[in-house]
């Protein structure tokens, strides 16, 4: 909206050309979803505890998490609620990617709310069924997928990280492949997101990583120099991402260790979905499983302790799953186990960042 507004102006008000630049507009959302969520944080977590929607914890997880029932949950509603307004305040809103990272963001907040209100409000334990919640999920893709697909500027290519000559096409297959991409990434951040903070931080630094992919994949000089798929359009994804960044921050100030509110479904459903989505965008898709490794790693631990167990009628190759809670029953401390998994995450992140030059 004020990218429109401050464009109609710029002709009487030089100045305001300043507004037409994405880094500087990045930066404005940026601190405006961190503000949004720093300043309505409080009231938030006066409210849902006023509500009593508060964190059911299983039995079956650590016996030291019991302390954490009852600390107000569904806090993931303050952060896309600012990442969607500070997002329409300072983009292109002309731009048909904002729309389609908009529409799955939104999609899934929808599904994580519906799943959450189940939960701790109707009190129904298990909430929205695993098949609905999954079919669901799959759905908002395919219809994501198809709108990518169809779009005459996007091309269906794929990029492999390390080798610049290695890009398939996979034609109407890639449909199929976005829906892969953004299931998955939506239910790896859900399942990561088990300790204070744990989550929302990598969300940050993936978002941060992808704000760079998006500027330099819809800058048309950088891109051919980094002989990378040049996506005309693509650079508006950036503020997107800021926006992201800027609300994880924010969320940050009130979830770190020890937590006054938790995200739920309803954050991290969509958080992990916008990141599948935005990787989609910006044709880096497959650098999602380095740039989001922690949630790779997260994700995996659950299936092979899954798989293990049903093959061995009994065994398991972790303490317990996902992998935060084997290190936690193992002794680490939680803020530990969580500070040490976001050192691991700005290490991936480097690595990714590092493959547009290593070609």
């Amino acid at each position: 909206m004020f990218y429109h507004l401050f464009n109609m102006l710029q002709p009487e008000i030089s100045v305001l050309n300043v507004f037409r630049y994405i880094t500087f507009r990045t930066i404005c959302a940026s601190l405006t979803a961190l503000v949004i969520c720093f300043v309505f944080g409080p009231w938030m977590i006066r409210l849902l505890g006023e509500k009593q929607i508060g964190q059911y914890i299983r039995k079956v997880g650590p016996e030291r998490h019991q302390d954490k029932a009852g600390t107000p949950t569904m806090g993931g509603v303050l952060i896309l609620l600012s990442i969607i307004l500070s997002t329409l305040l300072w983009v292109d809103l002309t731009n048909l990617y904002v729309w389609i990272i908009l529409f799955v963001g939104a999609g899934y907040f929808v599904i994580g709310f519906a799943d959450d209100y189940l939960k701790q409000i109707q009190k129904r334990n298990m909430g929205l069924s695993a098949w609905t919640k999954f079919c669901l999920q799959i759905l908002i893709a395919a219809i994501a997928g198809i709108m990518i697909y169809v779009y005459p500027e996007f091309n269906t290519h794929v990029t492999v990280p390390f080798f610049k000559t290695i890009t398939p096409d996979l034609g109407p297959g890639y449909i199929i492949f976005a829906i892969i991409v953004i299931v998955g990434a939506s239910n790896a951040v859900n399942l990561t997101d088990g300790l204070d903070g744990l989550a929302i931080g990598p969300v940050i630094i993936a978002a941060a990583t992808y704000m760079l992919f998006a500027y330099v994949t819809g800058h048309i000089k950088i891109a051919q120099y980094l002989q990378i798929n040049y996506l005309a359009g693509c650079g508006e994804v950036t503020i997107i991402c800021g926006a992201m960044a800027g609300a994880g921050l924010g969320f940050l100030w009130y979830n770190t260790y020890p937590a006054q509110i938790f995200m739920g479904d309803v954050g991290s459903l969509p958080l992990g979905a916008l990141l599948g989505i935005i990787a989609v965008v910006t044709k880096h898709e497959f650098l999602l499983v380095i740039v989001g490794g922690i949630f790779v790693i997260e994700a995996l631990s659950v299936i092979f302790q899954v798989g293990y167990f049903k093959i061995t009628k009994g065994q398991r190759i972790f303490l317990m799953a996902p992998l935060h809670h084997h290190f936690e029953l193992k002794g680490w401390a939680e803020s530990k186990v969580i500070v040490r998994f976001w050192i691991v995450a700005i290490i991936l992140a480097l690595i990714s960042i590092s493959t547009l030059k290593l070609r």
